[in-house]
Formats: C-alpha cells, sequence, structure tokens
C-alpha cells in the first residue's frame, strides 16, 4: 500500500508552518505556500499522503479546497492495529517499536516549573529519546520550522512499520487501513461542507414544536409551560407534575390507570390507547426533545450563514468503528428532516443500504447458505423458507442471532436459524464466548475490539450480568464493526466517483449516504453511487458471494426518501 509514489504531509504546532517531503525533496513555510506545493504534487503523481492525522496535517488544505485523493493516516491505523480512540503520535511510534504504552513520556505542563529536567531530553537536534521514545516536548520543540523535516520522516518510518504489522495480522487490514484513511479525509470534507438546510422551513419545524422564539426568561418560562399544559390537562388535580422528573411522571400515570415499571419510549409506546395522557407525553418529549436540544439556539449556533449545518466529525467511535458526528448530524429528531434540502440547482442523491448487517454475517462467516439468501431483495424471505416460518419469525431470529436476544419469540426463532445456518451461528457465538471471557477480537477487516476494555468493570467470570453484557458485545460488533468497514470503503469510492459531476457527500448515517449533486447530474450520480456499492463490496469481501443491495433515489427533501 506504500509502494509507489508517497509524500509526506506534516504541521508545526498549531499548524502555522508545514512542510512537504517528496522523493526526499523537503518544502517548508507557511500552510498556504505548502499547498500550492501539495497541489502541483497531487496533480501531476498522485501519490500516497501519509501524515500523522488527518486534522492535524491535512485540515489547512482541505479548508483551502485541494483535492487529495489516497492517504495513509497513522492515528487510524493505530486505532485499528490496537484499538480504541487514543492515537497520539507518541503513543503510535512506541506501539511500532515496540515501547510499553505506560512508558511513553508524558510532556511538560504549561507552567513554567513543570519541566522535563535536561537529562530526560536528547540534544535539540534530536527527535528520539535515550529510551526510545520520541521526546517529551516534540509539542514546543515543533516551534522550530527547522525540526518539521524530521518529524515528516518520523511519520513515514511509523506508517512503513504499521503496514508490515498490518500485513501481520490480516491480509485485509493494510486496505481497511486505507479505507479508514479516506473516511478521516472526508470527516474533514463533511465539516467544511456541511448539511444543506432550508433555514424557513426549519425554523417553521422548531416553532411548531417550541413555539415562537422568546426573548427573556419570562418568554422562555412561559413557552415550557404552554408545553406541559399540552400533557397536563388530561390528569385534573396533577397539575403539579413535574414531566422533566421519571418518579412523577410515573406516579401521574399510575393515578390514571397506567402502571408502568419505566417511563421510556418503548414502554409507553404500548398504552398509547389507554389513556390519552400517554399519547399527550410521547408528543410531548418529541417537542421537548427539540426545544432544549434542537431549538433556536442550535439554530444560530450551528447552521452558517450559507444554510449548512455543521459539525465536528470522527471516522471511528473507539468502539467497533462508526463514523460519529456532532450537533446533531447523526441524530437529528425525524420530525426536522423535512428542513434538510438540497440548495437551489441540486438535488439529493440519497442511498441507505439494504438489510446490511445479516449480508455482512455471510461474508464474515463464509456460510455459504446463508450467503445464497442474500441474492435476493428480502433476504428474510429465503431465510423464512428454509426455517419454514414466516417472514416475520425469520426476521427476528436473525436480528437476535446478532444482538444476542435469547428470551420469548427470539430464543424459540433462533433454534431453527442455528440448525439452519451452523457456520454464520457458530462464527457469532464464538464472538459472544470470546466476549464473556473479556478477550479481544477483530472485524472482519482487522479492527482490534478491546471487549475488555469497554466493560471492564469488573475481571471476567466474577460477574455473570457483566460477562453476558461482554458477550453480547462482541457478538453485535464483530458484525457491526464489519459493517462500518463495507461503508466507509463505499463513501471513500462515492467521494472519489462523483466529484466530477460537481457533487459531494453531505452526510454519512450508519448504512445511509447522502449526497448533494447539481440537478443536471442527478441520474449519472445514482449509476455512480450504485455502481461504487458493487466495487466497494467487492474489494472489501475479497470477492465473496454476496449481494449487496441499496435503495437509491432522487430528493429535493431527505424526509421524501422512503425510510
Amino acid at each position: 500500500m506504500l509502494s509507489g509514489e508517497v509524500a509526506v504531509l506534516v504541521a508545526g504546532t498549531g499548524g502555522v508552518r508545514s512542510a512537504l517531503l517528496h522523493r526526499g525533496r523537503l518544502v517548508q513555510g507557511h500552510a498556504a505556500e505548502v499547498a500550492e506545493q501539495v497541489a502541483a504534487v497531487e496533480a501531476e503523481h498522485r501519490p500516497r499522503w501519509v501524515w500523522w492525522s488527518a486534522g492535524d496535517a491535512a485540515r489547512p488544505l482541505v479548508e483551502a479546497r485541494v483535492h487529495l485523493a489516497r492517504a495513509w493516516d497513522v492515528a487510524e491505523a493505530h486505532r485499528l492495529l490496537h484499538g480504541g480512540f487514543e492515537a497520539s503520535p507518541a503513543l503510535c511510534w512506541a506501539a511500532v517499536h515496540g515501547l510499553a504504552r505506560d512508558s511513553v513520556p508524558a510532556p511538560p505542563g504549561d507552567d513554567l516549573f513543570d519541566l522535563v529536567g535536561a537529562e530526560d531530553l536528547p540534544p535539540d537536534d534530536v527527535l528520539v529519546d535515550a529510551r526510545g521514545h520520541l521526546r517529551a516536548d516534540h509539542l514546543r520543540w515543533l516551534e522550530d520550522p527547522a525540526h518539521l523535516g524530521a518529524w515528516a520522516e518520523a511519520a513515514l518510518t511509523v506508517a512503513h512499520r504499521q503496514l508490515a504489522q498490518a500485513e501481520a495480522v490480516s491480509p485485509r487490514l493494510a486496505s481497511t487501513v486505507t479505507s479508514e484513511s479516506a473516511a478521516a479525509l472526508l470527516c474533514l470534507e463533511l465539516e467544511r461542507d456541511g448539511l444543506p438546510l432550508d433555514r424557513a422551513r426549519t425554523e417553521q419545524l422548531v416553532a411548531e414544536a417550541a413555539g415562537p422564539r422568546t426573548v427573556g426568561d419570562v418568554e422562555t418560562t412561559a413557552a415550557r409551560r404552554a408545553r406541559d399544559e399540552t400533557v397536563l390537562r388530561h390528569v385534573p388535580g396533577r397539575e403539579s407534575t413535574d414531566l422533566r422528573n421519571p418518579a412523577q411522571v410515573k406516579e401521574m400515570l399510575a393515578a390514571v390507570g397506567v402502571d408502568v415499571p419505566t417511563t421510556r419510549k418503548w414502554v409507553l409506546e404500548a398504552y398509547r390507547e389507554v389513556h390519552p395522557v400517554v399519547d399527550a407525553l410521547l408528543a410531548w418529549r418529541r417537542d421537548e426533545r427539540i426545544a432544549t436540544t434542537y431549538g433556536y439556539r442550535w439554530l444560530d449556533a450551528h447552521v452558517g450563514p450559507d444554510d449548512r449545518l455543521r459539525g465536528r466529525w470522527t471516522a471511528c467511535d473507539g468502539a467497533a468503528g462508526r463514523m460519529t458526528a456532532e450537533n446533531g448530524l447523526h441524530n437529528l429528531p425525524a420530525a426536522l428532516r423535512p428542513g434538510v434540502a438540497a440548495h437551489p440547482g441540486h438535488v439529493l442523491v440519497r442511498a441507505d443500504l439494504g438489510q446490511v448487517e445479516p449480508r455482512v454475517l455471510a461474508v464474515v462467516s463464509g456460510d455459504t447458505a446463508f450467503a445464497a439468501a442474500t441474492r435476493a431483495d428480502d433476504l428474510y424471505a429465503p431465510v423464512a423458507q428454509r426455517l419454514g416460518s414466516d417472514r416475520a419469525v425469520a426476521k427476528i431470529a436473525v436480528l437476535a442471532a446478532m444482538y444476542g436476544q435469547r428470551s420469548g419469540a427470539a430464543g424459540e426463532a433462533l433454534k431453527g436459524l442455528e440448525a439452519a445456518y451452523p457456520v454464520a451461528m457458530g462464527l457469532l457465538e464464538r464472538a459472544a464466548a470470546s466476549g464473556r471471557r473479556g478477550e479481544p477480537l477483530r472485524t472482519y477487516g482487522g479492527r482490534l475490539v478491546p471487549t475488555g476494555r469497554f466493560l471492564a468493570a469488573r475481571p471476567p467470570g466474577t460477574d455473570p450480568q457483566l460477562d453476558a453484557a461482554r458477550g453480547r458485545f462482541a457478538r453485535n460488533a464483530v458484525i457491526q464493526g464489519s459493517a462500518a468497514e463495507l461503508f466507509k470503503a463505499w463513501a471513500a469510492t462515492v467521494r472519489a466517483s462523483v466529484r466530477e459531476l460537481g457533487a459531494s457527500v453531505v452526510l454519512c448515517l450508519h448504512d445511509e449516504l447522502l449526497v448533494h449533486v447539481p440537478e443536471e447530474a442527478a441520474a449519472e450520480a445514482v449509476r455512480r453511487v450504485d455502481g461504487s456499492l458493487e466495487a466497494a463490496a467487492r474489494r472489501w469481501s475479497g470477492g465473496a458471494p454476496v449481494r449487496f443491495v441499496a435503495d437509491t433515489s432522487v430528493v429535493r427533501r431527505w424526509s421524501e426518501a422512503k425510510d
């Protein structure tokens, strides 16, 4: 993966200065000066860019709209190889040199008296200390532009060692690193471009839930009381109930004959017809969430003058590896989706992977019988036929297998599934057993998932409930994490494929992509999005006989897409 053209890009402290190392030639200067050289190298050589992290080195270039096609991101490679999210240069350097994580020297603080002793630091022109670690004060050290060349060489050294380690772990891991690196670049572009909104429509939707804009505490309190009244009017004598206090809400519901163990939404849904207060309470919760989290302050803080919603994106969540985003980009209430709209002259191409996790299970397990079921548009139909059951039971069985649900109808359905697809079910059970023992596991693409670290309240074998939780986490992580790798490979392929159309990816939501496309290029964009899935799935799966499908449509508003 690091053969052929390779160029290294690094930034100094604060990104004020940067350096480009290409074919042994070092170019240094302010970010804008180096950006010109980067653009020229990209256009002529199309190298694979190496950097400590995209956020450190590539952000100024992305903001300047310099396109970078391929990368090896040291931080993303470290997360794949070693799990978790922390991936500082010092930690990445230590890992590839076989140095203990807890031996990495702590950087000096800002206090003038909090200094690393002179005896602990190498000479000023040396990056590595006597124990083999990056010098503890390397952030201060990088304030001198003369050190950027050594910093670039160190990044390249780590990348080469990571490649060797990745190839030793899994034949697919190096390819996963390149996809993750592309996803990290895409995250910067998503932050830069934002999600297009119809501001007027979005404000209208907020007003429908939260009421008109308020000024001062008096108006805000009055609006809050008005929302509460939509619920409390159904329970005379209980008007003093604090709807934001679950205990008081339970008491209020019990007083009208609705006795529930918890006030969670999924519990209350079953009582909608019992008393009108339940339906009112559910509607209140929807509106209250918008009023308090996605209201006018949210709009003012995160939607720019160009009517784009922006937030920070990360290429992995530190657990099984899903992309994450802030400021509502990943958990926007459904009621606000009509406000997500293409800007004039554009449309949205929306593509949603269908039944992706069971299809991923077919690849990961190598179960040929289960793979055969993926040839259908609806995977659950042939599974139901094989089980001799209806589709609903087949779906319950497959989801229960991946999420570790064994009680009730799910448990009965699983028995047939285990007999029909022993290879796929065996893989899930082995993953669960590893999780129960607190052992790490790896996804299909090679990401390390340290199950013990994420659920490390007590050692394995000392708490049956915690062991079971670890097992369920591991059972799902081995599939969800692999699905995330496929998704990012697809998103990266779409990013490259639609660029010449003047289109760009504006949202990555679990298994769903939104692409902002010039109206005249919509049909071609659909073709390329679907073609990108076929190409990405073939590369990711190694040509496994598993079919992946996506529901792709052209819409003007996100809410127009079918779920």
